[in-house]
């Protein structure tokens, strides 16, 4: 019995044992649980089974896993990818034991985009377990239509700057943020004006990039405005703010005109210019008009340069011997029978047909001693130029004579004061009080004053009054892109100062105690000319080809343009007159003038006064002060015949004796 019993223990313990073998056997052999994905949201939507659209775009995204995983590496394991297949650079932050995550993109999500969400070879973090999803896919908002770039060749369109130099093959293209809606694009939507006139264009869509192209000749150093409404439209874009902007074109440098020897141009400049003073001489006196525009209103210094282009025109053979010497007896007759006269001295203007005063300003209805300089300049210059040997051309040198002698200089010293006055007038007196001191145009007042073989000067007035008693030198030094001036201690002023004066007073080899004549007038218009290369105000149409400031009408009436008052007016006097001075630099303006803008400004009487390409103007007028120099200097250049001319006459050596210049 007891062994029985014994047995049974046995047995029931080998029982237990067997079942808890069985227990352990099957607790060891049980599955690891597989990684699962089981949250993925984008602005708290599920992305399970749908794509999510209208996705913010600066959104983030939570997943989470049901086990922890392996951070390690695990950039290498998710992607995000646009349409463009381009792969998002992402931020992640893990938390809740490493089985959730924070997905943030590192830059925004481009609008009305689809992105695709990838989980590759996820570990969990004890490495038994890998999941790889499907794609996950949302759309993002229709965001703002952007303007991302417009270009018209290589320039920026969206420079804040006055935008210059756009090609005249006028091809613009506009690149959007998103698809553009083509038929949001019309004569409304974008247009492409000159002024207020709207400019035919085609335009061409192709996806995000808007082609616009002119229809027309694109006009050269013209401003255009390019606008894009805001009503364009977009696919996948929405609210355009709209877009404006203006610019410049660039120069059209192919020629407006045949080419010709540099002879032949400098001849047709001076016979087209001539015509000027030919078909503008007033009838009844001969004297030429103020401008093209006057009437009856004739100008004495304007027409003293007249005079000396009527030598230019007869040597030329532009007018005959006869003709020249018919129209210089009617001017000479008007002046000596008809024109009014203060102590000699004529006024600025005169009526062309009574020879009365025309008043210039207010106070101005009397004696003009520079204008008046300027006639006798012309005059002594015809002198000498005419054959006292035949009758005709005798009697003008007699009267010729008569006027030059009645010019009361010294009476314009106002008493006997060490300085010329510029006016006198009946009715005012002396109240316009104006001293004609140096430095500018005035230097020949002096000479003649000096000269004068009835009513001369002394070298104290000289001295005293024009020289200031050398206060016009340039006494510092001043030097200006390397130029530096013997007087006026600015950049010269305007280059009228080296041109008045000197179309028959020879400066070639001219000096006193105070400058080189020769040197002060080729520095003084290189000045200019590099001042106009340097273009610090940045002005349309300035270069080494296109520059000359000087006294001219401008777009906004008259001024005395110089590097110290500069409107952006170019004005031809001014670089051609100063081609003895400059003959390189002026013969390159010249042709640019002529050749590459003598569309804009060669006119019936040769260039017209001035441009202002800034502006889009162009003068429509001719000034004879302007005209009259362009001929003589050209001339003198080409000949020295008016300088020659001027210089032998024995009362002007006489002058320069006297007031101790030189001159060899």
């Amino acid at each position: 019995m007891r062994y029985l019993h014994i047995h049974s223990y046995i047995t029931f313990f080998l029982l237990i044992i067997g079942v808890t073998l069985i227990f352990r056997c099957e607790e060891k052999s049980e599955p690891k649980p597989a990684l699962v994905l089981s949250s993925l949201q984008i602005n708290n939507q599920s992305l399970f089974n749908t794509t999510i659209v209208d996705v913010s775009l600066n959104s983030s995204i939570t997943a989470s896993f049901n086990l922890a995983i392996d951070t390690t590496g695990f950039t290498e394991s998710l992607s995000i990818i646009d349409e463009e297949e381009n792969t998002l650079p992402l931020r992640i932050n893990f938390f809740n034991g490493n089985r959730s995550l924070t997905i943030y993109p590192i830059e925004p999500l481009n609008s009305y985009t689809e992105y695709t969400i990838t989980f590759t070879n996820v570990k969990s973090a004890d490495g038994e377990t890998t999941f790889s999803g499907t794609d996950y896919k949302f759309r993002t908002l229709p965001g703002l239509l952007v303007l991302e770039s417009i270009t018209a060749g290589s320039i920026d369109l969206t420079e804040r700057n006055q935008i210059r130099n756009v090609p005249l093959s006028l091809q613009i293209i506009a690149t959007f943020s998103a698809n553009i809606d083509e038929e949001s694009i019309d004569e409304n939507t974008v247009q492409l004006k000159k002024g207020n006139r709207k400019v035919g264009i085609t335009t061409t869509v192709d996806g995000r990039q808007l082609t616009i192209a002119s229809d027309e000749e694109i006009d050269y150093y013209t401003a255009y405005d390019l606008v894009l409404d805001e009503s364009i439209n977009s696919i996948g874009a929405i609210d355009f703010e709209g877009f404006e902007t203006n610019f410049i074109t660039e120069l059209d440098s192919t020629l407006k005109f045949p080419e010709i020897s540099d002879d032949e141009l400098l001849t047709k400049i001076q016979e087209q210019t001539f015509k000027y003073f030919w078909d503008f001489g007033h009838p009844t006196s001969g004297l030429a008009r103020e401008r093209n525009t006057s009437g009856e209103t004739v100008t004495i210094g304007g027409s003293g340069f007249g005079v000396m282009s009527i030598i230019v025109g007869i040597e030329r053979g532009f007018i005959t011997r006869e003709e020249g010497v018919q129209r210089l007896s009617k001017i000479v007759n008007f002046l000596h029978n008809h024109a009014d006269r203060f102590h000699g001295v004529w006024s600025h203007w005169l009526n062309g047909t009574t020879g009365t005063v025309r008043p210039f300003s207010s106070k101005d209805n009397g004696g003009d001693l520079v204008e008046t300089s300027f006639m006798i300049q012309g005059l002594i210059t015809v002198r000498q130029y005419l054959d006292a040997s035949n009758s005709n051309e005798s009697q003008i040198i007699d009267k010729i004579n008569t006027l030059w002698e009645a010019v009361e200089w010294d009476w314009y010293t106002q008493g006997d004061q060490n300085v010329l006055y510029w006016h006198w007038s009946p009715n005012f007196g002396w109240e316009m009080n104006h001293k004609i001191q140096g430095w500018n145009e005035a230097l020949i007042v002096y000479v003649l004053a000096a000269s004068s073989p009835t009513h001369s000067i002394d070298k104290s007035v000289y001295t005293s009054g024009w020289a200031r008693n050398g206060v016009m030198v340039n006494s510092n030094g001043n030097s200006y892109y390397n130029y530096q001036l013997d007087l006026r201690s600015d950049k010269g002023g305007p280059l009228f100062f080296s041109h008045y004066s000197f179309l028959g007073l020879d400066p070639r080899n001219l000096s006193d105690q105070y400058a080189s004549y020769w040197d002060q007038n080729v520095n003084h218009s290189l000045i200019n000319w590099a001042y106009c290369q340097a273009n610090p105000k940045d002005y349309v149409g300035y270069t080494a080809h296109c520059w000359g400031l000087t006294a001219s009408d401008n777009h906004q009436g008259y001024n005395a343009h110089s590097p110290d008052n500069d409107l952006g007016v170019i004005t031809p006097t001014a670089a051609i007159s100063s081609i003895p001075y400059t003959p390189e630099q002026s013969m390159k303006a010249i042709k640019h003038f002529y050749y590459i803008v003598g569309d804009r400004l060669w006119g019936d009487y040769g260039f017209y006064d001035a441009i202002n390409f800034n502006e889009e103007w162009t003068a429509s007028s001719y000034l004879a002060i302007d005209q009259g120099p362009i001929i003589v200097m050209i001339e003198n250049h080409r000949s020295g015949l008016l300088w020659d001319l001027f210089m032998s006459a024995p009362e002007i050596q006489n002058g320069l004796d006297k007031l101790d210049m030189s001159y060899e």
